[in-house]
């Protein structure tokens, strides 16, 4: 093995490979970080969709950039801008009724549910408080169960201690509904359909999971804790303006960053890491690799299970990574006339998802590897706010839709076109002659995530989150805290605690356990 020039080699410049290398650099050490695509950014990044037209290509709102990060790093500092933030989020009605809220109000409340306008800001009052146990463990090492060293205690004893300190009655009530399905949660408090389909959609997006199913609740919970104080936001220049301040931040501490450089494998040396190959056949040393893909990758193609124990290869394979969620894109001619919407809202964060029963209904075809015909969406519009992306007078459209399986029975890529249209027919009957306007679209399903950004599954999330994969149980028991049975093998990936979501928590707490563990070794 050659002489190592590197302390520490990155996997993959996402925003949590970029993250957790910059922390590295700017603690003093050498690192190179490698990413097998031209474009640094993984899944937030901006490119132009045809000429003129910029689109955030995958991820399209900063609501969860960790503020830790974008502090410690001085994202500011290096080119982070904001085009607008605290988006309203509309919900949809084909009536032209629309529901919005903002913050802790709502407006379009129909007739008969005026209780909901009180119960609304108290519903967001509880839920975040309850959200704010998850909250203070977001930038922690998990602890891990059943060990006697006293940080893992003095952490199970904090998480404790948060749950304790909401008080008798809102610790009864948090253990209620933690493990509840939105859907029940949601009937309990709201009368309105739209409401209901609004704070339902918060528990569902980006998972293999509906309304009625059991731990949307917890799902809810962890976007709550996730959100960061400047709420929905568009950077300026897109999600890519995020990952190329965190880029600016890791080359201003020393880190190298080779783009279109794919790495092959993992190399070991008695047993422990010594570095890394690359497609070229290239040989890098290092006695630390830190991974930014999902686990699966990382275990099963870098390392190799024929140098893991069988169990845990099995383990590996069992982590629940199947994505429903896909993307499409559009650069426009003109600004979609929604009826009954202004520019404000127009702007802001626009859901298709009229109810509880609608976003289930869709979820259900998922479970038979169809696409819903009619799928619960998140819509932008960010060229109303940034004149960045797109010529004057015309706009770039960014959509999340669920319910679109990885496992789709009829093969993606012979039904691309004819679930293009059915996304096309469903915008249309919120914004007419919407298809008029359409100049360009591109449609990103999980299989391309899989194929294109290199995820495990198409899942958004690098796994589902859920009880058996959340905190001290993400990826799974015993690769909790970041290390791997390899020594010298970290991970630092949205599989890992606390979660998916452009946050670069991972990233920094990965990064913060690589430089603990140097320094007690």
């Amino acid at each position: 093995m050659m002489d190592a020039k590197y302390d520490a080699i990155v996997i993959g410049a996402g925003h949590n490979g970029l993250v957790c290398a910059a922390y590295l650099a700017k603690a003093g050490r050498r690192v190179l970080l490698a990413e097998a695509s031209a474009v640094v950014g993984g899944a937030a990044i901006t490119l132009e969709l045809i000429p003129g037209f910029k689109v955030s290509t995958c991820a399209h709102l900063a609501n969860m950039l960790h503020p830790k990060v974008v502090r410690e790093l001085d994202l500011n500092r290096h080119g982070l801008e904001w085009a607008k933030s605290a988006l309203p989020t509309t919900v949809l009605a084909e009536d032209g009724q629309h529901l919005t809220t903002s913050q802790n109000t709502v407006t379009g409340i129909a007739s008969g549910a005026d209780s909901d306008l009180q119960y609304f800001p108290k519903f967001n009052q509880r839920l975040s408080s309850y959200a704010s146990i998850i909250k203070s463990f977001l930038d922690k090492t998990p602890p891990r169960l059943g060990t006697a060293d006293w940080s893992d205690r003095s952490n199970l004893l904090k998480l404790g201690w948060a749950a304790r300190r909401l008080g008798r009655d809102d610790m009864r009530e948090f253990l209620r509904i933690v493990g509840m399905n939105i859907a029940d949660l949601l009937e309990e408090f709201f009368d309105s359909e739209l409401l209901r389909g609004a704070l339902a959609w918060d528990a569902v997006v980006g998972s293999n999971l509906g309304p009625r199913s059991p731990g949307s609740v917890l799902t809810y919970l962890y976007r709550l804790a996730s959100q960061s104080e400047r709420g929905l936001a568009y950077p300026k220049g897109g999600l890519g303006a995020v990952t190329a301040a965190l880029a600016a931040a890791a080359r201003s501490s020393g880190a190298e960053i080779r783009a279109g450089s794919p790495v092959a494998k993992v190399l070991l040396q008695s047993d422990k890491v010594g570095g890394i190959r690359l497609e070229s056949g290239e040989e890098v040393a290092a006695p630390v690799v830190i991974s930014g893909a999902d686990p699966r990758r990382s275990f099963l193609r870098f390392v190799g299970s024929e140098n893991l124990d069988t169990g845990f290869v099995r383990r590996v394979r069992n982590i629940r990574m199947k994505g429903v969620t896909a993307k499409v894109n559009f650069a426009l001619s003109a600004l979609p006339a929604f009826s009954g919407l202004d520019a404000e809202r127009t702007g802001g964060r626009l859901l298709i998802a009229p109810g509880i029963d609608y976003l289930e209904r869709a979820f259900n075809h998922s479970k038979y590897g169809e696409y819903s015909e009619s799928p619960g969406m998140e819509i932008v519009i960010p060229s109303v706010h940034d004149n960045t992306l797109a010529p004057n007078g015309k706009h770039v459209m960014s959509v999340i839709v669920q319910y679109a399986p990885y496992d789709l029975r009829d093969d993606w890529d012979q039904s691309r076109e004819q679930f293009t249209d059915c996304v096309i027919q469903c915008i249309s009957r919120y914004a007419r002659g919407f298809s008029d306007s359409i100049e360009a679209c591109e449609v990103i399903t999980p299989l391309d995530l899989e194929r294109d950004f290199r995820m495990s599954g198409g899942h958004w999330h690098h796994g589902e989150i859920a009880f058996d994969q959340f905190m001290m149980m993400r990826p799974m028991p015993g690769v909790s805290q970041y290390y791997t049975p390899v020594p010298g093998f970290y991970l630092c990936s949205a599989g890992c605690h606390p979660g998916g979501g452009v946050m670069g928590a991972a990233g920094m707490n990965a990064a913060r356990q690589v430089l603990a563990t140097e320094v007690n070794a």
